[in-house]
């Protein structure tokens, strides 16, 4: 990974500086092996000052690696098993800061200036700038009244998007277990100071620089840091020789890392802008991610450009030729130019867009549906896989257990539980659903064996060996225990175990049929004091197995329906049975018959070509690994828009190749961090909703951009065109961006509008190519409408024309948007929101009502018009709007159908 992007996987948050005191103060607070390379000597000279803050700045952690516990307790003035005080906490909180990255704030100010960078303002700013040196005042005032409406809208809304996305933050906090008091605790991250003692296990991301105090088969992905993909093995011993180098520091954890395997306690000695990802930190520019729609519309707009600057060059060298006895209007005929130029372009897209956005990301939140992006709403419509893991989605998980095999039936509930959470080598409260269940169902009077035995040593789960295990010891004697999937137990017990095996496969298999999940339980006589992975291989006895009971949510078959109704495949990606997975599938109508089901084992035997085909027509994958998730995702997107749900750490290969990465609240750093959109309850009902939101904003947005484009090219062309012909302007520059300013109110508010529920149906995309022809064909209609009232006109002199075509100019482009809104007739289609009446119906008053006022015809030089030319014009209103709608629907039911899917 390029520096560039290092210290963007670091946590982020807006940054608190550290006191201008922090520097001076932390070697005498924390000793010689705090943040600096020297001891802080008031006396020092300023040099030597310098030297030290700089040791602070760049956080050097070569002296840590070579210190003992001891010695890196004593520096940092904290008991490693008890952690801080909260009150030191809060002390070193104000004298350090936070620990988060310093990044850029986006303040008001920048946002308004945002507003002004634009070349379609800066025309618009010469044009009343010539205006008012021409002593045009009063256009000069209201094109700049113009360009202060436009860049205020845009202002306010923009601003209201970095609030949402401010307040979409607070629901992602990366949290850390952490010691203080003497108690484990959960905080924001944001909230751990130097000295503090953290707890990490896989699927972590290590939340700032720290030395590890005690390491269990712990591994860390440092990837992000040095570019090598092999995780490096920690370990809580000093090393001979400091190091500098970021892959020799072995007993070092740093900021943004991730834990892959094994579990460990460590010290942190470095926070936020002061770790060694911080000291990068300053380099790193955020790279925008352009999606495929905005690289199309990219070129749509710059095709857009290029005709429209030709047009008008054309056009004003024509006009120039044609009347070059009045050279007077050279300078009327630029800032005509200038306005034609600005009415033809969209400059409204980017609000539009962007309300939609917040607005769809606020509806999302309340439904508990957290996107940390924007735009990753449009990614979410996109969808046209969704693939998921059954548990905590599909299903409650809240496991209860239900039966147990083999004749040491209270054996097993004790020994599971023996191999269950442990703290300091002692029972504790349970933390996931298998230690809750099996901790429920045990026995009272096996509580106190429990409580009383001690863990020597643990090898955490791993989605790879599909087991965990510990060294328990009771009454002087030691046990392995070894608890996980029934095949991975069954592996590794002694060929001469007496038990009856064919009755053992039929039970897993009998349970595994309803449903239910099953864990196996293996003990053997342990010497030793510590154990590794390649103690559990072999020689163990079976205690027995369980099995638990996950009820399917109530709304999850409901939610398949919508999913399917909506266009979009449900794929479950899971670690369980082929038969839990498929029982679940069964019952909520994914498959019908568990048959259907593709195991890991299964898939990986087929030929690369029929993986191809499998991945789209299975629906089911069970005992799959991280590498055949990533697998059959990357293989579903060569055709498809993928989106996944994932939340443990074997999850988070699969969440950065789909298109859309989703991750539950409680999911590990590593997924979380991975994902695009987390979910704050499990939910797949919230997901579908969330797809069908993300749809709706397309539509609404590709709607503006449609009605934009053919209102806008037919009026500029007519307009245009019609200015060669007579002897003065069709209309007046000011009367243009009156029809722009007056349109764009009801565009804009189109993000707000319904859409047909058949628009719903279909993972949508933004097919430039459709939109171009649309507009196209459209925008004839509009130009032929445009001459027409010409022609009705323009012999009745230049206040009569430019009064009339206004008000036809405005009605039709609001008729327009009425037929546009929807691909289906107008009386069949949904109704438009109350905000789209509103302000079509304001903007259509004020358009007619305007040329009888004072401002209208003193400020904007309209005349009243009379009654029939009123009449006229509302008649050929109606008959364009009857035209569009027969030539939409002629469009989408011949030629727009082979454009859609282009």
């Amino acid at each position: 990974m390029a520096v560039v992007e290092m210290a963007l996987v670091a946590i982020s948050a807006h940054a608190t500086k550290p006191s201008k005191y922090a520097s001076a103060h932390i070697g005498k607070k924390l000793g010689t092996a705090g943040f600096f390379a020297a001891p802080h000597n008031p006396t020092f000279p300023q040099a030597k000052a310098r030297e030290t803050m700089i040791h602070y700045v760049h956080m050097d952690f070569s002296h840590y690696t070579t210190q003992s516990l001891d010695e890196i307790a004593k520096a940092f003035r904290t008991d490693p098993l008890q952690g801080i005080g909260s009150k030191e906490a809060a002390r070193r909180a104000l004298q350090y800061g936070r620990n988060t990255l310093e990044e850029s704030t986006v303040t008001w100010w920048h946002i308004l200036v945002r507003q002004f960078k634009s070349p379609f303002v800066y025309l618009l700013a010469g044009a009343a700038l010539l205006a008012l040196i021409l002593g045009e005042g009063i256009d000069a005032a209201m094109i700049g009244g113009f360009i202060a409406l436009n860049s205020f809208l845009g202002f306010y809304q923009e601003y209201r998007s970095e609030k949402t996305i401010e307040l979409l933050r607070r629901y992602t906090v990366t949290r850390a277990r952490v010691l203080r008091d003497g108690s484990e605790i959960s905080i924001d991250a944001t909230l751990l100071v130097p000295g503090d003692t953290i707890i990490l296990k896989a699927g972590d991301i290590v939340p700032a620089d720290v030395r590890f105090i005690r390491a269990t088969s712990l591994t860390i992905d440092e990837s992000m840091l040095t570019g090598e993909t092999i995780p490096i093995q920690k370990t809580e011993s000093p090393l001979k020789e400091s190091v500098h180098e970021y892959h020799k520091a072995a007993n070092i954890g740093f900021s943004g890392t991730t834990i892959m395997s094994g579990q460990g306690m460590a010290i942190i000695v470095g926070i936020g802008a002061k770790s060694a990802v911080g000291t990068i930190a300053h380099l790193a520019h955020e790279t925008p991610h352009a999606s495929a729609f905005e690289a199309e519309l990219g070129r749509l707009s710059s095709f857009i450009l290029k005709l429209v600057v030709l047009t008008l060059i054309f056009i004003f060298a024509s006009n120039l030729l044609l009347k070059a006895g009045e050279t007077g209007r050279v300078v009327e005929l630029i800032i005509f130019s200038i306005a034609l130029a600005v009415s033809v372009v969209p400059e409204a897209l980017p609000l539009v867009t962007t309300f939609s956005l917040s607005r769809g990301a606020m509806r999302l939140a309340k439904e508990k549906v957290v996107v940390k992006r924007l735009s990753a709403i449009e990614d979410l419509g996109s969808i046209e896989v969704l693939c998921t893991d059954k548990t905590g989605t599909l299903t409650e998980n809240k496991l209860r257990v239900k039966n147990m095999f083999g004749s040491r039936d209270n054996e097993a509930i004790l020994y599971a539980n023996l191999a269950g959470v442990r703290e300091d080598g002692r029972a504790a409260d349970p933390n996931n659903a298998f230690d809750l269940a099996v901790r429920t169902a045990l026995p009272p009077a096996l509580r106190e064996l429990v409580s009383k035995a001690v863990v020597r040593g643990e090898v955490p789960f791993d989605p790879d060996r599909r087991l965990n295990s510990v060294l328990v010891e009771r009454g002087g004697n030691r046990e392995l225990i070894i608890r996980g999937a029934p095949e991975a137990i069954l592996a590794r017990i002694a060929t001469p175990e007496k038990f009856d095996r064919d009755a053992f496969f039929a039970w897993v298999a009998q349970e595994g049929m309803s449903g239910r999940r099953v864990i196996a339980i293996g003990s053997k006589p342990f010497s030793r004091t510590t154990h590794t992975v390649a103690d559990e291989l072999k020689g163990f006895s079976l205690v027995g197995c369980i099995s638990f009971e996950d009820t399917v949510k109530k709304t999850t078959r409901s939610a398949i329906e919508k999913a399917a109704h909506l266009g979009v495949a449900v794929k479950i990606l899971t670690g369980d049975s082929p038969e839990v997975a498929g029982s679940v599938a069964k019952e909520i109508g994914l498959i019908t018959s568990v048959t259907q089901v593709i195991s890991g084992d299964a898939f990986a035997a087929l030929s690369l070509a029929d993986r191809r085909v499998v991945v789209h027509a299975a629906s089911v994958f069970a005992r799959v690994s991280p590498e055949q998730k990533y697998e059959i995702i990357s293989l579903l997107e060569e055709k498809k828009r993928v989106g996944f749900l994932g939340e443990g750490i074997n999850d988070a290969p699969a969440l950065k190749a789909a298109h859309v990465a989703i991750a539950v609240d409680g999911a590990a750093d590593i997924a979380r961090e991975a994902a695009d959109i987390v979910l704050t309850q499990r939910s797949l009902n919230a997901i579908i909703d969330g797809i069908e939101e993300g749809r709706r904003v397309f539509a609404n947005t590709v709607k503006y951009i449609k009605a934009t484009l053919a209102s806008n090219f037919g009026n500029f062309y007519a307009v245009a065109i019609a200015s060669l012909f007579i002897p003065f302007l069709p209309m007046l520059p000011i009367q243009i961006l009156l029809v722009n300013l007056l349109s764009d109110f009801p565009m804009i508010a189109i993000a707000t509008d319904t859409v047909d529920p058949k628009e719903l149906r279909r993972p949508n995309g933004y097919h430039i190519k459709e939109i171009a022809l649309m507009a196209t064909f459209l925008g004839l209609v509009s130009t032929t409408f445009d001459f027409l009232i010409f022609g009705m006109f323009f012999q009745d002199g230049e206040s009569v024309l430019q009064t009339n075509w206004f008000i036809a100019s405005i009605l039709t482009e609001l008729a327009f948007l009425f037929s546009i809104r929807s691909k289906l007739p107008f009386f069949r289609a949904a109704l438009p929101s109350p905000t789209v009446i509103f302000l079509s119906s304001a903007a259509a008053l004020a358009t007619i009502t305007l040329p009888f006022t004072s401002i209208g015809q003193n400020v904007f030089h309209f005349i009243s018009p009379t009654s029939t030319d009123l009449a006229l014009i509302l008649g050929v209103v109606v008959v364009y709007f009857a035209v569009t709608e027969s030539v939409k629907l002629f469009y989408y039911r011949t030629i727009g159908r082979g454009t859609a899917n282009a």
